[in-house]
């Protein structure tokens, strides 16, 4: 009923407008719509400009956006600007001037308006009773248009992240909020109240990841207008314990080593990517044959952070590595088969299969814990690189050195790294207690 009134209201208007004199200079341009090429990750807007009184000369009005970018069709967006760009239109034939004071036009138009709606009583008393709004958003909707905004800017695995905790947490607010079905409904509240149900049932850590997710979404609504404000930000981050492989003795290492040369030498490869080259399991399972130039020596692979970055393959790695120049480049380097292969599955999958290898033939065989894994073979050998570093030298080249060949982004994060791992310790202090 709302578009009813709207166009009540302008047919009403319309029998009081003056005449448009063309023969004087234009004050105004006539408002156009900005569509953003239909890219509706942007704002779409009315713009128009107005003569300058002290200039003389056409100028740019700040834009209207009003709800339009609420909607996420293309077709709603265009019929709400559609209705912005005539209102406004008309309004600027009957005088209203951005560089003046409007109040006087206001409230010749506010009343004009207070006319129809009484004319409307007497056409149908009841037409006040309805409602005006346009219609809310479900949180399903929301969320999906946000993700969608979103998914550009994240890998696969991330993408499929945030789908996982968006699901579980829609499926959590129908059957604990089973009458909360709008975006516009939800709040601080109920945000915190699931999250106090992932804390219960799985971890702070768990809880923590899943707060971050739903922020991430619900920031996008607000800056697209679903929304005015992120109410997740203001859940407190609880403070969780970091669960750190542990580094393996020199004794151990060395151990794992020789049984893996006869019973396992595909995946004693693996792990020599990861001790030598410094890289982790699940960029080790990214390598195609084509990243790995032996002429050259070096390694391309995508980093934690998403972005293709190279290192050089050290002499003790490229003794190891098998002859790959007949093997299509395309070819995935480890696979279950062997060296060389299509393995057709996704990246964390890929990194699961490793794991659990590990853990059937070297976990299992040498009685080692859960805070043994892959991961340790880098904490190990880079332990073992900076130690032999810092023999030498002092410990600022030593970790500017280390920094170089791990690929930490900065000092920072490879001092909190070191000291993580206890790869930085004092030399002997006894003479000091004496």
């Amino acid at each position: 009923m709302a578009i009813i009134k709207e166009i009540l209201t302008l047919a009403y208007v319309c029998e009081y407008e003056s005449a448009y004199d063309l023969s004087q200079q234009k004050k105004f341009s006539n408002p156009k719509i900005f569509t953003a090429n239909g890219d509706l990750s942007k704002r779409w807007y009315v713009y128009f400009s107005y003569r300058n009184p002290k200039t003389g000369k056409l100028k740019r009005v700040t834009p209207i956006y009003g709800e339009a970018n609420r909607y996420k069709t293309k077709e709603e967006r265009l019929f709400v600007l559609t209705k912005y760009q005539k209102v406004l239109l008309k309004l600027l034939k009957e005088g209203f001037n951005p560089f003046e004071d409007n109040s006087e036009l206001i409230e010749q138009r506010k009343a004009k308006q207070e006319d129809l709606q009484n004319e409307i009583k007497k056409i149908n008393p009841k037409e006040e009773e309805k409602e005006s709004e346009a219609p809310k958003m479900t949180i399903k909707e929301a969320f999906d248009y946000g993700l969608k905004l979103k998914e550009k800017l994240l890998s696969k695995t991330t993408k499929r992240a945030y789908e996982n905790r968006l699901k579980n947490f829609l499926l959590w607010l129908e059957t604990d909020k089973p009458d909360l079905k709008t975006i516009d409904k939800l709040d601080e509240r109920v945000v915190s109240e699931f999250l106090n149900n992932v804390l219960t049932n799985t971890s702070a850590r768990n809880r923590n990841n899943y707060r971050v997710d739903l922020s991430s979404i619900v920031q996008v609504l607000v800056d697209n207008y679903i929304i005015s404000q992120n109410y997740v930000k203001k859940i407190p981050v609880l403070k969780t314990i970091p669960q750190r492989n542990k580094t393996y003795t020199l004794e151990k290492q060395e151990d794992i080593y020789s049984y893996l040369e006869k019973e396992d030498p595909t995946l004693l490869l693996f792990i020599k990517f990861i001790s030598y080259n410094f890289l982790r399991p699940i960029e080790v399972c990214r390598l195609k044959v084509e990243d790995i130039d032996l002429k050259n020596k070096t390694v391309r692979f995508m980093a934690k952070s998403g972005v293709v970055k190279t290192k050089i393959i050290p002499d003790l790695l490229i003794e190891d590595l098998p002859d790959l120049s007949h093997l299509n480049k395309k070819l995935d380097v480890f696979t279950p088969d062997g060296i060389g292969g299509h393995w057709d599955i996704d990246e964390d999958n890929k990194r699961d299969y490793f794991t659990k290898r590990f853990k059937r033939v070297v976990k299992d065989h040498f009685n080692l814990g859960t805070d043994y894994g892959l991961y340790s073979f880098r904490h190990t050998f880079i332990t073992k690189l900076y130690r032999a570093l810092v023999k030498a030298s002092s410990p600022f080249e030593a970790k500017s050195r280390l920094m170089l060949i791990t690929g930490h982004s900065s000092m920072g994060a490879l001092e909190k790294y070191l000291r993580d791992i206890d790869a930085e310790l004092p030399a002997d202090y006894s003479a000091l207690l004496k």
